[in-house]
């Protein structure tokens, strides 16, 4: 392989990480609307952290890769096609970014919801970290923690960052102008 292969396998794995760890990131929030109580909810979101740590990671790749690309094919920086993907890329982070903050808070109140009135203990203390222990507690269905998790502005962040991330992808496919 040379280096160019190198570069593009890189790069292209990046992508995929993106991708994947929004569509699962995009499965547990939407899982997450379906359920009623915290514990249920609060699982779902510490699940979804994994994708963030995989959009991440995909979204660094993606860039430093795709760059180290342009210089090494010549293409011009100034192509629509290029310029384009880098406004996308920086729009999908800030989407993203906003949108993940949101719902951390939402993740952070369906935590307090799910623990609410038990009294402290060692026993509790060591399930904190054990999602299903936490989902057979009987924890109440909350009006506060639904108007987050419907709330408009979080799920046009969320669902926005992963259109723009499919726009990118067209323009990688296709290259128009190029």
């Amino acid at each position: 392989m040379n280096k160019y292969d190198w570069l593009l396998f890189l790069h292209v794995t990046g992508a995929f990480f993106v991708l994947g760890g929004a569509a699962m990131a995009g499965i547990f929030n939407f899982a997450a609307l379906k359920r009623e109580r915290p514990s249920e909810i609060a699982a779902l979101f510490r699940l979804a952290r994994v994708a963030v740590v995989a959009i991440g990671a995909g979204m660094g790749l993606t860039l430093v890769f795709g760059l180290w690309l342009v210089h090494n094919v010549g293409y011009g920086w100034g192509e629509t096609w290029i310029v384009l993907a880098l406004v996308l890329w920086v729009l999908a982070n800030a989407m993203g970014g906003v949108g993940g903050g949101r719902e951390k808070r939402t993740r952070e109140l369906a935590e307090r919801l799910a623990l609410e009135g038990d009294a402290p203990s060692q026993e509790l203390s060591a399930r904190l970290r054990d999602p299903m222990w936490l989902a057979a507690q009987g924890d109440a269905p909350s009006p506060e923690l639904r108007a987050r998790l419907r709330d408009p502005a979080s799920l046009a962040l969320s669902w926005g960052s992963g259109l723009v991330v499919v726009a990118i992808l067209a323009l990688m496919i296709w290259k128009p102008g190029a």
